[in-house]
C-alpha cells in the first residue's frame, strides 16, 4: 500500500478551534438580535408608560377641579342656607315679639 504523502493534511485543533469561534460568533450574533428586539420592546412599553403617565396626571387635575367646583356649590349652598335660616330666625322673633306685645 502506497503511502500518500501528496494528501493535504487537516490540522484537526486548528479546525476545531476555528469551528467553536464560528459557532460562539453564531451565538452572540443571535443574542445580540434577541437583546434589539427587547429594547425595542422595552422603548414600546416605556412610552405607553408615559402616555398612560399623562393620562393618570390628566385625569387627577380634572377629578380635582370637579371636587374643587363642587365644594364650591356646597359652601354656596349652606351660605344661603345660614343666611335663610338667620331671616327664618329674625322673622320668628319679630312675631314673637309682636304676639307679646299685642
Amino acid at each position: 500500500m502506497a503511502s500518500n504523502d501528496n494528501s493535504p493534511r487537516v490540522d484537526m485543533a486548528k479546525l476545531e478551534a476555528a469551528l467553536t469561534a464560528e459557532a460562539v460568533t453564531r451565538e452572540y450574533e443571535s443574542a445580540l438580535k434577541e437583546i434589539e428586539a427587547m429594547g425595542a420592546e422595552l422603548i414600546s412599553v416605556a412610552k405607553k408608560c408615559e402616555a398612560m403617565t399623562s393620562d393618570v396626571q390628566n385625569l387627577i387635575r380634572d377629578t380635582a377641579e370637579a371636587y374643587r367646583q363642587e365644594g364650591k356649590k356646597i359652601f354656596e349652598r349652606i351660605e344661603e342656607c345660614a343666611v335663610f335660616t338667620e331671616g327664618v330666625r329674625k322673622t320668628c322673633k319679630d312675631v314673637k315679639h309682636r304676639m307679646i306685645e299685642g
